[in-house]
């Protein structure tokens, strides 16, 4: 990999892990500290959905919404290439694949193994007092847990060091990321 194709990537920073554990807010405090943000394919992927009044939606058909995730956070991974400056996403391809692996058992990991970001990948933990349910978030906290795992193995089999993001208010959590990036 050349140089300027090694910067670039540096720059694409994914924080991953369950619904519910506060990526979203840690997200838009990065954004207001001056870095770019892409927000989760899934969300977008349910809005659309329900704009559309489609069926790729996770409770209806996961196979298809996972697919349509993924295609997505592939275009996003492209735009924030070109991009300048920090660009931190609500997951990424490593996140869609997983799930797409973990509802048809394909290995769709592998097919994303080279569409690389940051070595270091965020992870946000379940965090219990703050997990909340909603129309677009239906599982429970246990599923939530289930899923930060399948994560956390899908970036570390891909070579990704995987670094937990500690339960504190989110301006403290900003300045963890902020601080490991530096590190880096």
């Amino acid at each position: 990999m050349v140089r300027d194709e090694v910067s670039r990537i540096t720059r694409l920073v994914v924080v991953s892990g369950c619904s519910g554990g506060g990526k979203s807010t840690l997200l838009a405090e990065l954004e207001q500290r001056g870095s770019g943000i892409v927000e989760e394919p899934g969300r977008r992927v349910i809005a659309r959905e329900r704009m559309n009044k489609g069926r790729a939606l996770p409770w209806v058909d996961l196979v298809a919404f996972a697919r349509k995730a993924l295609d997505m956070a592939r275009r996003d991974r492209s735009w924030a290439l070109r991009a300048s400056g920090l660009v931190f996403f609500d997951r990424g391809l490593v996140d869609a694949a997983a799930a797409l692996e973990h509802a048809t058992g394909e290995a769709a990991l592998q097919r994303v193994a080279d569409e690389r970001y940051n070595r270091r990948v965020f992870l946000v933990p379940p965090w219990r007092e703050i997990f909340e349910n909603d129309a677009d978030r239906r599982h429970g906290y246990d599923e939530a847990v289930e899923e930060i795992e399948r994560l956390k193995d899908a970036y570390d089999k891909l070579g990704y060091e995987t670094l937990t993001v500690p339960r504190l208010p989110v301006t403290d959590r900003a300045d963890f990321i902020r601080a490991r990036l530096l590190a880096n």
